[in-house]
C-alpha cells in the first residue's frame, strides 16, 4: 500500500475522530456505554483546541505524505482541512476557543437530551 494511500486513510480517521468529538454524544441514544468512549474523546478534542496543540494524527499524516514524495502541511488538521471550508483562511486563538466552546455546548446539550429521554 502506498504512503499516499496511508496518508489518506489517516485523514479519514482524523475526520471521523473530529465528528466523534462533536457528535459522539448522540451514540448514547443507542448504546448506554457510549459516554465511556465519547467523553474522553471529547475532552481530548477540546483540550487540543484550547491548548493550541496538534493532534498526533497530524504529524503522522505529514510524515506519510512526505514519504510518498509530496509535501506535508503546516499547522493542524482543523486548520488545514476544516477552516478553509468553514472560515476564512487563518486560524486564530479566538477561532480555536470558539471551536472548543462549540464542542462543549453541543455535547452538553446532547447529554442533557439523552439524560432527559432516559428519565
Amino acid at each position: 500500500m502506498g504512503y499516499r494511500v496511508l496518508a489518506t486513510l489517516v485523514v479519514l480517521v482524523h475526520a471521523a475522530f473530529v465528528l466523534l468529538v462533536l457528535l459522539g454524544g448522540l451514540l448514547a441514544f443507542r448504546w448506554r456505554r457510549a459516554p465511556l468512549l465519547h467523553i474522553p474523546v471529547a475532552l481530548w478534542g477540546g483540550w487540543i483546541e484550547i491548548s493550541g496543540g496538534i493532534c498526533p494524527l497530524t504529524p503522522l499524516e505529514n510524515w506519510l505524505v512526505e514519504l510518498s514524495g509530496s509535501r506535508g502541511y503546516a499547522g493542524g488538521f482543523i486548520e488545514h482541512y476544516l477552516l478553509p471550508v468553514l472560515y476564512p483562511p487563518g486560524l486564530t486563538r479566538t477561532v480555536q476557543y470558539a471551536l472548543a466552546t462549540l464542542v462543549v455546548v453541543v455535547n452538553v446539550l446532547v447529554y442533557a437530551w439523552v439524560w432527559r429521554e432516559r428519565r
